[in-house]
């Protein structure tokens, strides 16, 4: 099994939600990390993102693709 590498950084958590509905219906492997951390109340999520996409390197374009897709969408309802 490859290895699952960092893909990208999640603005939010609604964005987090969607994407992973739709790499589950894909079957393409995932982890969606969040970069919540209770010690400091949500602070690093402020300064960089949500959180991160892991996946195989072989993915990346496909869920670059996916992600550029959505947010190219939420702007045009903006």
């Amino acid at each position: 099994m490859e290895d699952f590498a960092k893909i990208l950084v999640l603005e939010n958590e609604i964005e987090a939600k969607l994407i992973e509905g739709i790499l589950k219906e894909k079957e393409i492997p995932h982890f969606i990390r969040s970069y919540h951390d209770t010690a400091y109340d949500g602070l690093f999520q402020v300064l960089t993102g949500w959180g991160e996409i892991l996946a195989p390197s072989s993915y990346k374009e496909e869920i670059e693709e996916i992600v550029e897709e959505i947010r190219r969408v939420r702007g045009e309802l903006e």
